[in-house]
């Protein structure tokens, strides 16, 4: 290994989830053992406050200042690690800086980014150079998306050793999720819905479900999208959209794309939330789509937007209080289906609040994972890669060892 100062430095780590992360990495590894780490942002004053938060055990926590919009700083900052977690948010105003800096410096970032434009701009912008100086970027490394991206890979593991092939379909259904909103994601969601107003262009990309895959990756398949209440005989439910599945269902594909179409050449792949049987079940389904629907148009109004955001929504560095965070968890249902009709359901669960608790702890092993399970000269080299194609099986054995979360068949009639 590279003689660096630090194997991670947590950028942004004053943030909502920064903390949450920091807590962790805290937690689990501590200070200056099995692993060298610090916490870095732009504010010297409120790293310290962090770092007096974390107990007399933070006491030798290295402390690095630097700025989003400094470049200078960064560059110094890549020079002293091998890794880089950015929780710094809307990434589409605040990201490229950093991702330039680590490409430049061949060092290895991961990010709990959802903002499938942004990632599109990064891999088109860089991805040639992170080759050639085998920076490795693992971008959604939070609950968007690696839940989703995992859950197929595991999926997709079971269904070669039980049929000899992979399912060439997969539908994931969210059973429940009990978790709040940060003001960062909804300040990240809000962006996206700007920039597509102001760009026809980028509207049609965002429905293209291949947008991140390589250009020469182009499958026929139409994918199916859930925008409506839906009923789901596979699950024999009715099922509403997921706000989530817009970036999740392009990671899974950018999964397949990248390991060679292991999934299939004409994989299909979509995500919804399950909202029960019968009537009552077709009427949740109802209420969830016309929200959801409706928040939408709201964010497209700018009157509307601007009184969401003010009166409504919260605030950047606003979310769920931390004993939210603890009795929050996740159950998420696969069901995969070969070319031949053989069947394989799978269930993917986390033991914290989807955004924060949970994607607290998976960022932290993503990184881990990077800093010390993928060797590139034994693995993957320099390039722009998903949870799943790049990380695996370390990073599926990491989080069921250490971040709570569960990978199970629960049915394979």
């Amino acid at each position: 290994m590279s003689e660096k100062a630090f194997d991670i430095v947590v950028f942004g780590a004053t943030s909502f989830v920064g903390q949450i992360l920091s807590r962790y990495l805290m937690q689990q590894y501590g200070v200056d053992g099995e692993l060298k780490w610090a916490i870095a942002g732009r504010s010297e004053p409120k790293l310290v406050t962090l770092k007096s938060s974390l107990g007399d055990a933070a006491k030798e926590l290295p402390v690095v200042v630097a700025d989003a919009s400094d470049e200078a700083s960064l560059a110094n900052m890549c020079a002293r690690t091998r890794v880089v977690i950015s929780t710094v948010g809307p990434y589409a105003l605040y990201g490229e800086p950093l991702v330039r800096a680590c490409v430049e410096a061949g060092v290895d970032y991961c990010d709990l980014t959802g903002e499938v434009q942004w990632i599109r701009r990064m891999v088109q912008t860089y991805e040639a150079r992170a080759k050639e100086t085998g920076a490795r970027i693992v971008h959604c490394c939070g609950f968007d998306s690696i839940p989703s991206d995992l859950g197929v890979y595991f999926l997709q593991q079971q269904a070669q050793q039980r049929f000899g092939t992979p399912c060439n379909t997969v539908k994931m259904r969210v059973k429940v999720a009990k978790g709040g909103m940060s003001g960062g994601t909804v300040a990240s969601l809000v962006n996206v819905t700007k920039e597509a107003l102001a760009d026809p262009a980028l509207r049609k990309e965002l429905a293209n479900p291949y947008s991140i895959c390589p250009p020469e990756f182009r499958p026929k398949r139409r994918q199916h999208n859930v925008k409506a209440a839906e009923y789901d005989e596979d699950y024999g439910a009715w099922t509403a959209p997921f706000i989530m599945s817009a970036i999740n269902t392009r990671v899974v594909h950018r999964s397949n794309a990248l390991t060679g179409a292991a999934y299939g050449r004409e994989f299909g792949y979509d995500e919804a939330m399950l909202t029960g049987r019968g009537l009552k079940g077709r009427a949740t389904a109802l209420g969830i789509a016309a929200g959801l629907g409706g928040f939408m148009a709201a964010t497209a109004i700018k009157p509307a937007r601007w009184a969401l955001e003010k009166f409504v929504l919260p605030k950047p560095g606003e979310g769920p209080s931390p004993k939210a965070q603890e009795e929050g968890f996740y159950d998420l249902r696969f069901v995969g289906i070969s070319e031949k009709g053989e069947l394989i359901r799978t269930k993917v669960t986390g033991d914290r609040d989807p955004g924060y608790g949970s994607t607290g702890k998976m960022l932290g092993e993503a990184a881990m994972c990077l800093a010390f399970d993928i060797d590139a000269s034994e693995r993957q080299a320099g390039g722009f890669w998903t949870p799943a194609s790049l990380l695996g099986q370390p990073l599926l054995d990491r989080l069921t060892a250490k971040a709570g979360l569960t990978f199970e068949v629960i049915d394979g009639k």
